[in-house]
């Protein structure tokens, strides 16, 4: 087993279209809020994942279900890109990789805003949205978490070990709301165009996360 970086980065996926929005807020919203409040942009996840999620309670933290929390993974070339890649029949969004962005941020500074602002935090082994998963809400138990598997590139092949499969599916989740201020980075494929997009949606935001080209963290 691979040891627990010093530094653990958490990323969320989503459309570009959905940026302007949250710049525009302050804030990335949960799954329940989003819908709640009929936030503009499009949705890549599964229908049917986002609901059992609405359902699926933490065990850390009674009462809080998956879906009231902001969900990231602990890589970039997540499972869930992956499915967008192939494009999925089970999704609803049938446009491929190229618009989908990686919004970075600091576990551990995260974690720092959440406890400042009373917001519940945990750490999931496994993907959030399955039938069964564990979570933690101790950074003492951040060890748990199978590191190798999470920073696995090359998973999605016959034969895989299911233990990888579902450990590079690990997330972090934050109550309600995570802060537009924490991301440092966005990571888009080489696509110029897709880059002048968000520049110009970043031009009168007053957090300017760094944008980089990340070929690497698709497929």
């Amino acid at each position: 087993m691979l040891p627990v970086p010093d530094h653990p980065k958490i990323y969320h996926i989503l459309h570009v279209d959905r940026l302007a929005s949250i710049i525009e807020c302050g804030y990335l919203y949960s799954d329940k809020i989003v819908m709640q409040q009929g936030l503009a942009g499009t949705n890549i996840g599964m229908a049917g994942i986002k609901a059992r999620r609405m359902q699926n309670e933490l065990a850390s933290h009674p009462g809080l279900h998956v879906g009231d929390c902001v969900p990231f993974y602990f890589c970039p070339r997540s499972v869930m890109l992956y499915m967008i890649y192939r494009e999925n029949a089970e999704l609803d969004y049938a446009g491929g990789q190229s618009n989908v962005v990686h919004l970075v941020a600091d576990m551990h500074e995260s974690i720092r805003w959440a406890t400042a602002n009373k917001l519940r935090w945990a750490f999931t082994l496994s993907n959030a949205g399955a039938c069964y998963f564990e979570d933690r809400a101790d950074v003492k138990a951040l060890g748990e978490i199978n590191w190798e598997a999470v920073r696995h590139d090359e998973w999605g092949f016959r034969g895989t070990d299911r233990a990888l499969k579902e450990g590079k599916q690990a997330e972090f989740l934050v109550e309600q709301q995570f802060p537009w201020k924490l991301f440092s980075d966005i990571g888009i494929m080489t696509d110029q165009g897709l880059a002048n997009k968000i520049n110009g949606i970043l031009q009168n935001a007053k957090h300017k996360p760094r944008l980089e080209y990340k070929p690497n963290w698709y497929y």
